[in-house]
C-alpha cells in the first residue's frame, strides 16, 4: 500500500502524465488507506490489512476483492485460537478490514463487504482496560521530577497536562507554546484533537505555572539530537510521552501495566470523583461520546472493599 506521502509526490511531481492521470492509476485500497486523517490511524490499518493479507497467503489485491465471509472467518479463527491474539487487537483487525471492504463496495469495486456478517469476539464495554493511578500514587508522580533541570520541568509539565487535564499523548507532544493563552481571565490549552478538530480548555492554575516554569519553543521538547539533521526545535514524539511517564512511574515504585494513557483514565476518574459532571468530563476529554467516557471511569473500582480483606481466619 502506498503512503499518504507517496500520493502527495504523485500530485506535486511534474511529469509525462497529469497529476489527475496518474491518481487514476493508484489502486483503491491505497485511495482508501490515504483518506484517514491521523497518520497513526493509517499505519495501523496499512498493517491490519497486510496481516490479512499475509496470514491467507493473499498476493495481490485482485485476490484480495475475490474473498468472501469464509476467509474473514477463517483468519478470525487463526488470531484467536493459534496467535491468542487480544479481543481488542481481533476487533481492531476486522473493523479495518470492514472499512476498506465499505470504500470499494462504495465505489463499486466489490458487490459486498466480506466482514459484515463475522461475529467479532466480546469486550468489555462497560469499563476500559487502561490502568488508573490512585489519587496519592498520582500526586506523588506529580511531583517526582526534579525541579532544577531543565529534563526535570519539562517532565513535570507534562504530567501536569496528563493527570490534570487529561490529554491523549498526542495531543500533548502536539503542543505549541502559543497555545497557552488567556481566555476571559483563565489560563487556557488549544488542542488538536483526534482528526484535526480544534479545541480550546480552561486549565488549574497549577498547570499553567508548570507550563510556563519550562516554556521556551515548542511546549515539549526532545532534551537531544537523536538523528543527523533534525531539527532541533521539533516537537516530541508520541512515544517519548509514554517514556516519560514510566519513567516517573517507577521511581515512585509502579513498574508495570501504567502508560501516558493512565494519566486521562486518573484524570477521568478524579474529576467525576471530585463533582464534575458527565457532560463537562466528556467534553475535557474530546470524546464524541459519553459512552467512551464511561469505559475510563474507575470509580467502580473499590479494591479496599473487597472481600478478600473480610475473610480473615
Amino acid at each position: 500500500m502506498k503512503s499518504s506521502k507517496e500520493l502527495q509526490i504523485i500530485v506535486d511531481s511534474p511529469g509525462a502524465l497529469s497529476p489527475i492521470a496518474a491518481l487514476a492509476d493508484i489502486p483503491e485500497e491505497d485511495i482508501w488507506l490515504a483518506k484517514q486523517k491521523s497518520a497513526r490511524t493509517r499505519r495501523a490499518y496499512k498493517l491490519d490489512v497486510q496481516h490479512f493479507m499475509r496470514t491467507l497467503h493473499i498476493k495481490s489485491y485482485d485476490e484480495l476483492r475475490q474473498v468472501d465471509h469464509r476467509a474473514v472467518i477463517a483468519w478470525e479463527r487463526i488470531m484467536r485460537e493459534i496467535d491468542e491474539a487480544e479481543p481488542s487487537t481481533i476487533r481492531r483487525r476486522l473493523a479495518a478490514l470492514s472499512s476498506l471492504f465499505k470504500h470499494l463496495k462504495r465505489h463499486h469495486y466489490v458487490e459486498f463487504n466480506p466482514v459484515a456478517e463475522v461475529e467479532r469476539p466480546a469486550i468489555n464495554r462497560r469499563e476500559g482496560s487502561t490502568l488508573a493511578f490512585s489519587r496519592a500514587a498520582a500526586a506523588k508522580l506529580l511531583n517526582t521530577p526534579a525541579e532544577d533541570s531543565v529534563e526535570g520541568l519539562r517532565d513535570r509539565a507534562i504530567l501536569s497536562v496528563g493527570l490534570q487535564v487529561g490529554l491523549r499523548r498526542a495531543e500533548i507532544a502536539a503542543l505549541s507554546v502559543e497555545d497557552l493563552h488567556q481566555n476571559r481571565g483563565f489560563d487556557s490549552l488549544r488542542i488538536v484533537r483526534k482528526g484535526g478538530r480544534r479545541d480550546a480548555l480552561a486549565i488549574h492554575p497549577n498547570v499553567a505555572q508548570r507550563i510556563r516554569a519550562y516554556l521556551d519553543g515548542p511546549m515539549f521538547r526532545p532534551l537531544s539530537h537523536n538523528r543527523k539533521g533534525q531539527e532541533a526545535r521539533r516537537h516530541m514524539d508520541p512515544d517519548a510521552i509514554d517514556r516519560v511517564l514510566r519513567k516517573h512511574a517507577a521511581a515512585t515504585g509502579l513498574t508495570r501495566g501504567y502508560s501516558a494513557h493512565s494519566m486521562r483514565a486518573t484524570f477521568i476518574t478524579t474529576a467525576l470523583e471530585n463533582g464534575a459532571t458527565l457532560d463537562d468530563v466528556q467534553r475535557a476529554a474530546g470524546h464524541a461520546e459519553p459512552g467512551t467516557t464511561k469505559l475510563y471511569d474507575r470509580r467502580g473500582y473499590n479494591p479496599e472493599k473487597s472481600a478478600s480483606f473480610f475473610a480473615t481466619y
